[in-house]
């Protein structure tokens, strides 16, 4: 597991790490997560929204735990800022910075009715492998953001459904089909949880048979648990399940709008 993939790829890890908010008054709501490797902790995420009438703003941090903090430290931020839609969260830019150990990197991107405006990666991916799938016009048309992308109106389905996330440099799809409901409670929820199962499906802006990313397209196992935040008419993911080799990376909602 890579940090640069916990914000970058919903459907790994960063994808479970959203807040929600109300869409009818002001409002400034907090969601904590706890992520872990093989039941050990490797990182703490959280996230912050603030609505003010029909615009929302989420803002989030990364930091790595456990043993993971002592061998290599790692922190990220991600911020995004929209406009509320009658049936979903629209976003006008996207931002995401991560640095672990030596390395940094830093993402942009700016959103206009659903379609990519811009976009800019620091430092550039230079020069590109011969195996890269490149981004196209087409790719940027329709998309969602990987933060408020996995925030779903209480009205609009949750599974099956098929998310195309841009997240600055990759093109994906995150494929959604039911498995059912589960109790699920922590800090601010108690009840039921919406099962979803998770295919990840990359498009373009990646390296075609790359060893991780090869992996994760033929995985079948991943789950993401949507809940409905008390009084809010959304549904955002307290739970997500992937195994992996070293053991099943698990994030889980410490605090759910409590």
């Amino acid at each position: 597991m890579t940090w640069r993939t916990c914000f970058r790829a919903p459907a790994i890890v960063a994808a479970t790490m959203f807040s929600t908010a109300s869409f009818a008054a002001e409002i400034e709501h907090q969601t904590d997560y706890s992520i872990a490797l093989a039941g050990l902790p490797v990182a703490r995420a959280s996230f912050h929204t603030e609505l003010e009438k029909n615009r929302y703003t989420i803002s989030g941090t990364l930091h790595s735990a456990g043993l993971v903090d002592i061998i290599k430290r790692t922190s990220g931020q991600t911020r995004v800022s929209g406009i509320v839609g009658r049936d979903q969260l629209r976003a006008t830019s996207y931002s995401m910075s991560y640095r672990s150990g030596s390395k940094a990197r830093a993402i942009s991107v700016t959103f206009r009715n659903g379609n990519v405006v811009r976009a800019s990666m620091e430092p550039k991916r230079t020069p590109l492998p011969k195996n890269w799938v490149p981004v196209t016009y087409r790719d940027l048309r329709n998309v969602l953001d990987p933060l408020s992308g996995l925030i779903i109106p209480a009205k609009a389905r949750v599974c099956p459904n098929t998310l195309p996330i841009f997240d600055g440099e990759s093109r994906l799809d995150i494929q959604l089909s039911p498995k059912g409901t589960r109790p699920f409670r922590t800090r601010g929820f108690e009840g039921e949880a919406i099962v979803c199962g998770v295919r990840f499906v990359p498009k373009a802006g990646y390296r075609k048979g790359r060893e991780d990313v090869e992996y994760l397209r033929r995985l079948n196992t991943m789950e993401i648990w949507f809940a409905k935040a008390d009084a809010v008419e959304v549904y955002a993911p307290v739970y997500v399940r992937i195994p992996t080799k070293l053991g099943p990376v698990t994030v889980s909602a410490t605090r759910f709008g409590g």
